[in-house]
């Protein structure tokens, strides 16, 4: 494990880049002998000081769980970061393009939790038991670590690419629709750049979700009640410039819209 005035320093580095909107070096060119514990390492203290600057937390995000995305990153396992309350936007939002880092857009869906959901041992059917509803979401991926060549060590410490989410369309009950086969249609202006069903996200969307409780549950953490978690990417990351308007058409689950300005 690296020290803790190193990884002291780097979450403030990422706290700066976040503020600053300026990327730093990536991490794994400067410390190359940096592990996944380390990066989570960073990231908790980074989450830490976002909550003790006022920031609420609200949810999780999963990411990397699908082979569309594995295969976009070069990375080959999942990730996990937080969502705090002022990274939940709904549907019809214009956001400021600048906000952001190398912007990105990502097709999901959300799971709210109606009761804690906590590892080891969580399963899929505990995942959906636990569940209240299913709400279509798009993912902004955000960037405060230069892109090239990033490894997941790089990713994870960067809250796993972590910008803000769009929620929209038509909730529902976990049991009322297939999960696995909710599909979506992303536009951007008007033209169809991706689509995805989400059962490749792990075979089910569901399944992250299990992963990211008993995988939290290894550092004493659990997923709440009232809990928002993206499940993971059916799509590739969609890269977006000002002026773009992102359109994801799910179906019989309606839509979700947002506006780059």
């Amino acid at each position: 494990m690296m020290d803790a005035a190193t990884i002291e320093a780097i979450a403030d580095e990422l706290l700066e880049a976040g503020r600053s909107r300026i990327p730093v070096p990536r991490l794994t060119a400067r410390y190359p002998e940096m592990t996944v514990e380390d990066s989570y390492a960073v990231q908790r203290l980074w989450r830490r000081r976002n909550e003790d600057a006022g920031r609420k937390l609200v949810g999780r995000k999963i990411g990397l769980t699908s082979r569309a995305m594995q295969q976009a990153t070069g990375i080959t396992e999942p990730d996990y970061g937080a969502i705090f309350d002022d990274m939940v936007l709904e549907t019809g939002c214009s956001v400021a393009w600048d906000t952001y880092s190398h912007p990105r857009v990502e097709v999901e869906l959300a799971f709210v939790l109606r009761k804690d959901l906590a590892g080891p041992g969580c399963t899929l059917f505990d995942v959906l038991n636990a569940t209240d509803y299913v709400v279509p979401a798009l993912e902004i991926l955000d960037s405060r670590i230069e892109m090239a060549d990033r490894t997941i060590v790089d990713t994870i410490a960067d809250n796993a690419a972590m910008g803000a989410m769009v929620v929209g369309g038509n909730p529902v009950r976990p049991d009322a629709v297939d999960l696995r086969w909710v599909s979506a249609i992303l536009y951007k202006n008007q033209t169809v750049e991706e689509t995805g069903v989400a059962a490749g996200v792990l075979d089910h969307p569901a399944a992250g979700v299990h992963w990211l409780a008993n995988k939290i549950a290894a550092h004493g953490d659990g997923l709440k009640a009232g809990d928002i978690i993206l499940a993971g990417s059916f799509t590739r990351p969609l890269s977006v410039s000002r002026g773009d308007t992102v359109h994801a058409d799910y179906g019989p689950l309606g839509a979700v819209t947002c506006h780059f300005h």
